[in-house]
């Protein structure tokens, strides 16, 4: 079903291979936010912010009565991978691409925005295209900007493509429906000594060692566990590739996981304890990086998106367990919207997030389209249009 013309779908088709071939990765996505920018000025909007927590770009579609507001947020940034592929329109930046389908959400948006050139009798539509999402820093900028209460909303939705799931499938999952993460960077200094004499420095090669076994074994259960945590050790580097020097400095890179934001705050305090009684003698400096909080689903916003997923005929996934992957679309929740993320299936068979091989498929857009509309229809009482 498509609530779109046909000619209207191809425009969009058409909009995200031109996204795809000119990616921009997380904090660089100017030329991207302008050309969103471009887009929602043709279609009307009666308001728009740009520069939102570095490059976010919303715009306001407002009815003439007062009523909620309800926000639908996608994400601006490419990955800094390289594309492998034989699409006539494959990445032309070498090393970034498109790889997790974020030009597919874009443009979603923007079918929705379409629809919304005949505007709601009541409340108003934000549509956010959000920048840095791949880190984690885009949704607490935005939130962190001084123009966030101009946008605030009372209800958050978004959608993520899910490789590995029928397309067009709706997955809803009310709680924990995408995990709390963090890097956690672990530098240790000591002195180096020359490689004869080892016994005169301060190596941290037995600290490193001890570690690189604790860490992981701060792992707990699976994801579908009540305090499932996962530990996941991901660099290591020890001194200079040399053989005349015993080393002095050393560091560790792990990532945190765990579904919910209390048994990380848990597992942080016992990682820093584990470090702390490993290191002895060594200086230690931990930095905190990527850091996404848990998405947790409102029970009233997944249920909304339950029957216009029902009403429209599309199959519904009811999720047992979370998704390991983490979203930085939680803060909006944090922030006081009842928020849901939809998490919507791309293919049985399709290239997973993050392959090089992988690009968005564009059947997936009426789908998405007619779903996020019936939403913004439901949230604002509207009768379907």
């Amino acid at each position: 079903m498509s609530i779109l013309s046909e000619e209207q779908i191809s425009d969009l088709v058409n909009l995200r291979h031109e996204l795809h071939r000119k990616p921009e990765i997380s904090g660089e996505e100017e030329q991207t936010a302008q050309r969103i920018a471009k887009e929602l000025t043709a279609l009307g909007a009666d308001r728009i912010w740009t520069s939102l927590g570095g490059h976010g770009v919303a715009a306001e579609f407002s009815g003439s009565e007062e009523g909620p507001t309800v926000l639908l947020r996608c994400e601006l940034d490419g990955l800094p991978i390289r594309e492998i592929s034989d699409l006539v329109y494959k990445s032309e930046v070498e090393g970034k691409g498109h790889l997790c389908g974020h030009d597919g959400h874009m443009v979603s948006l923007l079918g929705v925005g379409m629809r919304l050139a005949t505007r709601p009798r009541k409340g108003r539509v934000i549509l956010l295209f959000q920048p840095a999402e791949e880190t984690g820093a885009g949704a607490p900028a935005v939130i962190a900007d001084p123009r966030w209460p101009e946008l605030r909303p009372d209800y958050a939705f978004a959608y993520h493509n899910v490789p590995g799931r029928p397309l067009g499938e709706i997955g809803l999952k009310t709680g924990s429906g995408n995990c709390a993460s963090r890097g956690m960077q672990i530098l240790l200094e000591g002195k180096s000594s020359h490689a004869a004499a080892p016994e005169d420095g301060l190596s941290p090669a037995a600290a490193m060692s001890q570690l690189m076994i604790a860490l992981p074994a701060l792992s707990h259960g699976t994801i579908g566990d009540n305090g499932f945590a996962l530990s996941t050790l991901t660099h290591a580097n020890l001194g200079e590739p040399t053989f005349g020097i015993a080393p002095a400095d050393g560091e560790l890179r792990v990532t945190l996981r765990a579904t919910t934001n209390e048994r990380m705050e848990r597992m942080i305090e016992d990682a820093e304890a584990l470090v702390a009684q490993t290191a002895g003698e060594l200086k230690v400096r931990i930095h905190w990086h990527d850091v996404f909080r848990a998405v947790l689903n409102d029970p009233d916003a997944t249920e909304i998106a339950r029957v216009v997923a029902d009403g429209q005929g599309h199959v519904i996934h009811e999720m047992d367990i979370p998704m390991r992957w983490s979203e930085d679309f939680g803060r909006f929740g944090d922030d006081g919207a009842k928020a849901c993320l939809l998490y919507v299936g791309s293919g049985e068979t399709h290239p997973q997030l993050h392959n090089p091989d992988y690009d968005f498929p564009d059947a997936l857009l009426p789908i998405v389209i007619s779903q996020l509309c019936g939403i913004v229809d439901r949230v604002l009482g509207l009768p379907n249009r």
